[in-house]
């Protein structure tokens, strides 16, 4: 048994972590249609006002709104059609009105738009209402101002994104390269999914758990496959991963066990930053470096694995990814189960998240061993709860951080 005083809180775990984590990936040149999901190199700042003209929200009739007075009613002759695309060559003078179609721009003269269905056409005029001044039009600039920043430098491009920076004109934007990552298991113990399997064997699930989690927070991985319990091989692996990797991944071979080598590994190919976590599953954590790659050693259990990429891996892609949000937001919900939780440590559950309507309410998916990966599967968030406390109780509070 490690005693309590040895280990980590995950707070100065993740601190130690960024501290170490001092450059950001290089930028480069995307087109607008291969850069979701990337973060942006630099400010985005428009050249241009979006909307560039005053223009029609609807399909109607654009007229002087002075010429309405409140309560009547006024007939106007119809001196053209503008359809979206187009510019009105003249001006609306008094007694006139133009059909206008949604987008197209506000003629000269004109200061507000009247929708079809409030009108009435007779031949060549329209009888219009009286509506509020300036209604169903859009103004010039009111999305975005030339000279502003629309997207700030280290924004994920999101869909809506990529939309505002081609509004804007743009056809690329200079984003940052994906931080390369090199993803193994070890043990004897683990074979590959399809390969024969032999008692006493399973089959390695982290090594896909692993990518995928990688791939969602924006690295770009290589497979290095599963490396058996022997400390040269091990150490060869290790070594040549680190040569084309900001980070290698591994999993497994971290405890204390006669056949978890990484530990020693680290220590002898590169360095050892720390090892032990308080916290509860994944307390088994070796971070350091291999040559100039930074190493993160998990724990061999899946939702252990899956726990400490969440808090400590993740937070170093992101920021060797450029971006400006390292963690994501955690938020109050009531617990409708008693938890158990022994103080001293800070302990994660596999959670489900439910609003009821009036609140926001969380329960655990049941056993929370570590080798529980379908928990997982059936969870949409993590149940965090703090160090100093012990057991909850239903209707306490609890902190719950969504899966990304």
């Amino acid at each position: 048994m490690i005693p309590a005083a040895a280990l980590i809180p995950v707070k100065d775990a993740q601190a130690r972590v960024l501290a170490q984590v001092d450059r950001v990936s290089p930028p480069e040149i995307l087109p607008l249609t291969s850069a979701l999901g990337r973060v942006l190199a630099e400010d985005v700042r428009a050249t241009i006002d979006v909307p560039p003209t005053d223009n029609s929200a609807v399909d109607g009739y654009a007229v002087a709104h002075a010429e309405v007075r409140a309560g009547g009613r006024l007939d106007l002759e119809v001196v053209g059609e503008l359809a979206a695309g187009a510019v009105f060559p003249g001006a609306i003078r008094p007694g006139q009105a133009l059909r206008i179609m949604t987008g197209a721009p506000i003629p000269a003269g004109a200061d507000t738009v009247y929708p079809q269905e409030v009108v009435e056409r007779r031949g060549g005029r329209v009888l219009v209402p009286f509506i509020e001044p300036g209604a169903n039009t859009r103004r010039r600039g009111e999305d975005v101002r030339a000279g502003s920043v629309i997207l700030a430098a280290g924004s994920v491009l999101r869909p809506q994104e990529l939309g505002v920076a081609a509004s804007l004109g743009l056809p690329q934007v200079l984003v940052r390269q994906r931080p390369r990552v090199a993803v193994l298991s070890t043990g004897d113990e683990v074979v590959e999914p399809g390969d024969p399997r032999k008692p006493g064997q399973i089959f390695d699930s982290n090594r896909f758990s692993l990518q995928g989690l990688v791939e969602a927070a924006g690295g770009s991985v290589t497979d290095y496959g599963i490396v058996p319990d022997l400390h040269d091989v091990l150490h060869a692996r290790l070594t040549e991963a680190a040569r084309s990797a900001d980070i290698v991944l591994s999993s497994g071979g971290v405890s204390v066990g006669d056949h978890d080598l990484v530990k020693a590994v680290l220590q002898e190919a590169g360095g050892i930053d720390f090892w032990q976590v308080a916290m509860q599953p994944g307390r088994p954590l070796a971070f350091g470096r291999i040559g100039a790659a930074h190493f993160f050693g998990l724990p061999g259990n899946p939702v252990a694995s899956m726990l400490t990429f969440s808090l400590f891996v993740r937070p170093a892609l992101w920021k060797l990814g450029g971006r400006r949000e390292l963690f994501p937001p955690q938020f109050h919900a009531v617990a409708t189960e008693r938890m158990r939780k022994r103080p001293g440590r800070r302990e994660f559950k596999r959670g489900i998240l439910a609003y009821t309507g009036e609140r926001w309410e969380v329960c655990t998916t049941g056993p929370q061993g570590s080798g529980i990966l379908s928990s997982m599967a059936q969870a949409n968030c993590f149940i965090v709860i703090e160090e100093e406390r012990g057991d909850i109780e239903p209707g306490e509070r609890v902190w719950v951080e969504l899966f990304q």
